[in-house]
């Protein structure tokens, strides 16, 4: 599950957001989603079109993924606002490549279309909705916070999922988004395959955004952000695999956040961002998930935020920096074993 999926609900405020000259996600995203469509056979996803003309992505169940894969699938959560690249960094000796995260409207981006916050459930199946189609659903209290709503007559979500959504799950997006099924696309990124580890990863950013929110800082004061993190191996186990891309974040995540307002509140938000400013911060994640008997609701929801922060206040151009980062911890939790064989 993506990192967004074990974060309580929080009452917060927006400030004064003036989300008029918003654009549609779902038609910036449209764009990407064809192409994903297009180069299904280079990307290694499988495309299926359902009875009832509802296309299914595989991005890591039948079918291997990737990647590159998992990079578009991360700009697609983005709502086609956000750009998410590979690059080498020397930050993590072990741990090279480094996913980073940014846009041009994180607010948008990031909360009102990446966060994982669209519940999704049919007898046993569950999964939590991400993407620009949550915007045109409008079922979470976060969009009525945002005073944003989207219209579009084709949409997309992505479920950290590796199994097919009901035909019932299906017809109920239909109905919340007003979106023919025909023009419904689901993307389906299991948390152990490569694509759905980087998308997973790529939330390094969001998880800031949501974390700036949850502590009650204006978002109208927020201007710009990016975000890194490294990128783990994916692990075959469930848990070693939910593990890993949350301490990714945890313990390797480093996000800046420029921002307008006092060089004093600028100052605090720093303090209070990082996830060492939670009680539960220290253990890998997967540890801290069975020292609670895998009740998510009983882990701290401080705890999911990058390891690391710099805020930049922009009308004094000051930056304040708190957090850490911890290549001990990352080591131990994607499985460092030294260069030699075991």
């Amino acid at each position: 599950m993506a990192i967004t999926t074990f974060r309580k609900s929080i009452e917060m405020s927006h400030g004064n957001l003036d989300t008029s000259h918003w654009p549609s996600v779902n038609a910036l995203t449209n764009p990407l989603v064809r192409h994903l469509l297009e180069n299904a056979k280079n990307l290694r996803i499988g495309v299926e079109r359902l009875a009832n003309g509802c296309t299914i992505v595989d991005a890591g169940i039948q079918h291997p993924g990737g990647l590159e894969a998992g990079r578009l699938i991360a700009e697609i959560c983005m709502g086609g606002l956000g750009h998410v690249s590979l690059q080498t960094s020397a930050t993590f000796a072990h741990w090279p490549w480094t996913l980073s995260a940014h846009s041009c409207n994180p607010i948008l981006s990031c909360l009102g279309s990446q966060y994982a916050g669209w519940s999704l459930t049919h007898d046993k199946f569950f999964s939590l909705g991400s993407g620009p189609g949550r915007a045109l659903a409008g079922r979470e209290e976060l969009f009525k916070e945002l005073e944003y709503k989207d219209h579009a007559d084709a949409a997309c979500l992505v479920l950290e999922s590796d199994k097919v959504p009901p035909l019932e799950v299906i017809d109920k997006v239909s109905r919340d988004t007003g979106v023919e099924p025909e023009n419904l696309t689901f993307i389906l990124t299991p948390t152990r395959s490569l694509a759905g580890t980087v998308q997973i990863v790529a939330r390094v950013l969001e998880v800031a955004m949501h974390k700036i929110h949850a502590l009650h800082f204006p978002l109208n004061h927020v201007i710009d952000g990016m975000a890194s993190a490294p990128l783990p191996p994916p692990a075959p186990d469930f848990l070693i695999g939910m593990g890993r891309t949350n301490d990714a974040i945890l313990f390797g995540g480093h996000a800046h956040i420029f921002v307008k307002g006092s060089d004093e509140a600028a100052a605090k938000l720093a303090r209070e961002l990082p996830s060492s400013a939670s009680c539960d911060y220290g253990r890998p994640f997967a540890e801290v998930f069975k020292s609670v008997n895998m009740d998510f609701y009983k882990i701290d929801p401080m705890l999911f935020s990058p390891a690391a922060v710099m805020i930049t206040a922009l009308e004094s151009g000051r930056s304040f920096s708190a957090g850490k980062l911890d290549a001990a911890l990352i080591d131990q939790s994607f499985g460092y074993s030294g260069s030699g064989l075991p």
